[in-house]
């Protein structure tokens, strides 16, 4: 039988323990509270990361459509490439262009395992943190190439773990975002690699003056070699080290399976093969040109990527410019031979430029002049020292040569003594090579401009604004404000025809004054020669340049009506003061502008606009200015198709009745056949053109040319002074467009100038203007019997030819009998194509 159950003595059972009783328990547990505090401790250092590196991170989206900076490549009238404007050099590829072998150099130089991470190398990093541990100098790091481009396009170049941090996090987005293939182009075309060369290919021509599939596997793994700090392995300071990392390189190709031993061996065996530093060749063409070129772009797209996307200095522009290296040349020797003429004999101009010089760092000193010369075979160097009988002249590639006493000898201008006693170290000079050492040369101090532009678009084809851009930036073809003299009397006399002034007017050449009034007196105008010739015609004063038939023409033309036609024409910015003397050249203008002037004049009056680019694309080829630009239709096919010949549209206002330009040009073809510019006459081809000096003479010009192409230039000091009395524009400026010409112009289609619709061309006494019956002209420029071009119902009626003595007149020919088949009036009109 079983005991009686006792409620006072009986123990209850125990409740089943809740959760919140565990974990109160649990809590009270150290180890616990350990991970606890680890927990907390991961959370906020995920608090901070995000806050200091995460959050303020750059969106690697950008990568995407990344593009780097590249410099503007400037080309000529042919296509071909003549200048770059950058401050990087580089050439932006695609990765399919880039040679296996050159990824593969380095791959092994600065990420093997590239193709196997995904962006961070973490085995890197512990063992260079483990060095760095050891070290107090600057930290190593083991970055991938892909930290490299993060760091390089993403990030700054702080040395710290910071930002080695963020270089991880962007590693790895960038992994996400980018193909390796994508990634490995960016880095290959944006990376430093000396010689202001950013980017494999850019490296390649700075170092090799080779395309990379050109390139040896030495020359591939010494490029490989130079992201890790160019300045070490520079071939001039650095050769051996170089040649050790170059070989290092080889060995972990060959460590990694890249190449055959062999190929290791042979390549190990060979010398850098480097080429000097140098600026590229084509970059030497045109100066004044491109610097024109340079100006009017930062004009329009800025300077540096912030201006815009289409800056100069990064927006990778091509510019096809109107710049004709051939006609370049041509101009630039014939003006630099020009003004070294005009000085010869007058003795040493002196130093160029006066420099300190640092001990024996004279070739930083001459370097950070930026002067130099490519005239002939003159050199600029600086006087290193000098002692009784020679001086030692440094060069800018470092190296230096004798300028012995006896080839410094002429005299100093202005002061007298041998060139030789003047010398002193720190000048920089000009010096030539002549027998095994090198001779004074003066660089001339009187300076000029030329500008030859095309006068059916107003495109400039070559300019010279100096003797040489390196010495002198002013350009004087576009910013030189001179008095043209005599070359604005073809712009009066225009505005005389104007006015119903006529080839065949008769003008007075003789004296000539007006009361000015007040306390100035009266102002009376003379000619050049001092002498009066009595009354002539037009044609007449202007191929003889009168001044006082000039006078007379403006005067009674009206002064308003010349400075109108002057501004009109672009010679003035803005409108003269109503005076006579500015129609003999007193106003200020610049040898483009009387360029283009005489071109509208050619141009049968339409107006022109000088420029020197065609045409601007962007990165992709896009035309981005002029922003109304049509490519021409056709104008690139291979063959005629058998269609009319396709032909730009012109859209030009018309400044000047065209009957009354094609007279001028026809009259100034007179200046170049029997007039002021007689020297050009023998170049036997259709020009016109006009001579011109100024009081002083200070200031001597010419302007003219052919149909095809329109040039002018003066010659003066930057600060007027008399150029001597023998100075003309006939005598010195003339000859200069000559020896310009006479190359310009070789194998160049003689073109006579066409007349509009409604010239009329009538045969007329030289000397009188009168109209002759019976007489023809010949090719004799000084026969008395010419055609004069008239426009309609101005010309005068004929009447019988008769010879005068003193003339040289050709004899009078009788009326040939209808059989004889005499010539006629409607003969030259056949032949010139009728009355236009």
């Amino acid at each position: 039988m079983s005991a009686a159950f006792d409620p006072a003595t009986a123990r209850p059972e125990p409740a089943p323990e809740g959760w919140r009783a565990r974990f109160r328990r649990i809590r009270r547990r150290w180890w616990f509270r350990l991970l606890a505090w680890a927990a907390l401790l991961a959370g906020l250092a995920m608090v901070v990361i995000w806050y200091f590196l995460i959050r303020t991170l750059p969106s690697v989206e950008a990568l995407r459509s990344y593009e780097p900076p590249l410099p503007t490549n400037v080309r000529g009238i042919e296509g071909t490439p003549i200048h770059s404007y950058a401050r990087e050099r580089r050439v932006e590829l695609s990765y399919a262009e880039y040679p296996p072998l050159l990824v593969k150099a380095f791959l092994a130089a600065e990420d093997r395992t590239f193709f196997e991470h995904h962006g961070v190398d973490y085995p890197g990093i512990a063992s260079a943190m483990l060095t760095n541990l050891r070290n107090d100098g600057r930290p190593i790091g083991a970055s991938t190439i892909t930290q490299q481009v993060a760091k390089n396009l993403l990030l700054s170049n702080e040395v710290s773990y910071v930002r080695k941090a963020k270089e991880a996090f962007l590693a790895y987005r960038i992994e996400d975002v980018l193909t390796k293939q994508q990634i490995l182009e960016l880095y290959l075309n944006q990376i430093a690699l000396g010689r202001n060369a950013f980017g494999v290919e850019a490296a390649s021509h700075a170092y090799f003056d080779k395309d990379l599939e050109q390139l040896s596997l030495a020359q591939m793994a010494y490029l490989a070699i130079l992201p890790k700090g160019p300045s070490n392995y520079t071939p001039e300071r650095g050769y051996d080290r170089a040649i050790a990392r170059r070989n290092w390189v080889l060995g972990e190709m060959l460590r990694n399976g890249f190449i055959t031993q062999g190929q290791h061996d042979g390549a190990v065996a060979q010398p850098l093969g480097t080429t000097p530093r140098q600026t590229p060749r084509f970059e030497r063409v045109g100066g004044y040109f491109i610097e024109e070129v340079r100006r009017q772009l930062l004009g329009r797209f800025g300077e540096n990527d912030k201006d815009g996307p289409h800056s100069v200095y990064a927006g990778g522009l091509w510019v096809r410019t109107s710049l004709d290296p051939r006609l370049q040349g041509f101009a630039q020797d014939a003006l630099r031979r020009g003004l070294i003429r005009y000085e010869s004999g007058r003795g040493w101009s002196g130093p160029v430029r006066q420099v300190e010089i640092d001990g024996d760092r004279w070739q930083q000193a001459l370097l950070n002049t930026n002067i130099g010369l490519d005239y002939s075979d003159w050199r600029a160097g600086i006087v290193v020292s000098r002692d009784s009988g020679s001086a030692v002249i440094g060069f800018a590639d470092g190296s230096t040569g004798a300028l012995p006493r006896s080839a410094a000898q002429m005299p100093v201008r202005g002061k007298g003594g041998a060139a030789f006693g003047a010398l002193k170290a720190g000048d920089i000079i000009a010096v030539a090579p002549e027998g095994g050492h090198f001779a004074l040369r003066s660089v001339p101090r009187v300076s000029g401009g030329m500008v030859v532009e095309e006068p059916r678009t107003g495109r400039i084809l070559a300019m010279q604004g100096g003797f040489d851009s390196r010495l002198q930036a002013f350009n004087r073809a576009t910013q030189a404000k001179r008095q043209p003299g005599s070359t604005i009397k073809p712009i009066v006399y225009s505005a005389a025809l104007e006015k119903g002034m006529t080839p065949a007017t008769i003008i007075a050449d003789a004296p000539y004054c007006v009361d000015q009034g007040g306390r100035l007196g009266t102002k009376c105008f003379r000619n050049f020669s001092g002498s009066y010739a009595g009354p002539h015609t037009m044609r007449w004063g202007i191929e003889q340049s009168r001044n006082l038939m000039t006078i007379r023409a403006a005067a009674a033309t009206g002064m308003k009506n010349v400075t109108d036609l002057i501004q009109r024409l672009g010679v003035s910015e803005g409108r003269y003061p109503s005076y006579l003397s500015y129609a003999l050249g007193a106003g200020e203008t610049t040898v483009a502008r009387m360029v283009n002037a005489y071109s509208i004049l050619v141009n049968h009056g339409r107006a022109l606009k000088p420029s020197v680019i065609d045409f601007v694309q962007d990165r992709h080829g896009k035309v981005i200015w002029p922003q109304d630009w049509r490519a021409c239709d056709r104008c690139n096919a291979r063959d005629w198709d058998g269609k009319a010949m396709p032909r730009p549209v012109i859209r030009s206002r018309q400044l000047l009745d065209p009957l009354t330009a094609y007279q001028m040009v026809h009259i100034t073809e007179g200046v170049v056949q029997r007039g002021t510019a007689v020297t050009l006459r023998d170049l036997d081809r259709p020009m016109m053109g006009k001579t011109g000096t100024n009081n002083g003479p200070t200031d001597v010009w010419f302007v003219g040319g052919t149909p095809q192409m329109i040039g002018g230039l003066y010659i003066g000091y930057d600060t007027p002074r008399n150029l001597g009395g023998y100075a003309q524009g006939g005598t010195l400026a003339a000859p200069i467009f000559k020896a310009f010409a006479v190359k310009a112009f070789e194998g160049m289609e003689k073109l006579p100038f066409t007349a509009p619709a409604g010239i009329r061309m009538v045969r007329v006494d030289r000397g009188s203007g009168k109209p002759v019956y019976g007489a023809w002209p010949t090719t004799d420029p000084k026969a008395s019997v010419i055609w004069e071009a008239f426009k309609p119902e101005s010309e005068p009626r004929r009447r019988a030819r008769r010879s005068r003595e003193g003339e040289g007149a050709a004899p009078v020919q009788k009326a040939a009998p209808r059989a004889q088949a005499a010539p006629q009036d409607s003969d030259f009109l056949q032949r010139e194509g009728g009355i236009y």
